[in-house]
């Protein structure tokens, strides 16, 4: 077995093993646009622009995976997201 196929085997082992969770974000009929936008910016550190496309899916398919990564990171994140009014959950 080469270096290169040993290295590509532990890359693929690490990520078998690395659980990420979702903070997946709901529509509602309660917050504006600008406020959905604002507190993606200031929870889960989104641009201007990730957060806009991110209210637009919401919006217009009912959801949308706002941020990915370990749940340990994301509880804050979410927690800050239902303190603002927001409808998510972490999967």
């Amino acid at each position: 077995m080469s270096s290169k196929e040993k290295y590509s085997e532990e890359l693929l082992l690490e990520e078998e093993v690395l659980k990420l969770n979702e903070i997946v974000l709901y529509n509602d009929d309660v917050n504006t646009f600008d406020h959905v936008i604002d507190t993606l910016i200031y929870a889960c550190d989104h641009t201007a622009e990730q957060a806009e496309q991110c209210s637009l899916i919401v919006h217009y398919k009912g959801k949308c995976t706002v941020k990915t990564g370990e749940y340990d990171d994301l509880k804050p994140r979410c927690s800050k997201l239902l303190e603002a009014g927001l409808s998510a959950e972490i999967v």
